[in-house]
């Protein structure tokens, strides 16, 4: 491996650890803190828009742990792509509810994590050092 891709692979797993933990304590902290504190307070925030409260209060007990999860596996590089593509949907739902509330300040900080997203889709092939790849190549159980 040249030098240059050494870099562009500790580039990655730079980014993709950082995000990891992002969204994992995210998802922890509002675990820890009670799941029903953060479903009140995003109930209430939803309360002058058009979506059920049942679906609001639903979505919002269910999220912390789908981010605790999608954070921990991007975290540790186990299922990858589909934790990607599970944040990434997230992120969808997450927007859609802040342009709802016309919270333009935290969709555009929704659009910053979109682009971490996305990026780390586009240079998958870069990330070197992820439990997928001690896991699932060949050479690695030959070894």
């Amino acid at each position: 491996m040249s030098e240059d891709q050494r870099n562009r692979s500790w580039a990655y797993v730079l980014l993709r650890v950082m995000l990891g933990v992002n969204m994992a304590f995210h998802g922890i902290s509002r675990i820890i803190a009670g799941p029903g504190v953060f479903a009140a307070t995003l109930v209430h925030g939803f309360q002058n828009t058009i979506l059920p409260t049942v679906l609001v209060r639903a979505f919002a007990l269910t999220l912390p742990w789908a981010e605790a999860a999608v954070g921990l596996l991007i975290l540790v590089g186990l299922f990858r792509l589909p934790a990607l593509l599970a944040g990434g949907a997230m992120l969808v739902a997450l927007t859609f509810g802040s342009t709802l509330r016309q919270d333009w300040e935290s969709a555009g900080l929704q659009l910053i994590y979109a682009l971490v997203y996305a990026a780390l889709l586009a240079f998958l092939s870069h990330d070197r050092y992820a439990v997928d790849l001690v896991l699932w190549r060949p050479a690695w159980r030959a070894r």
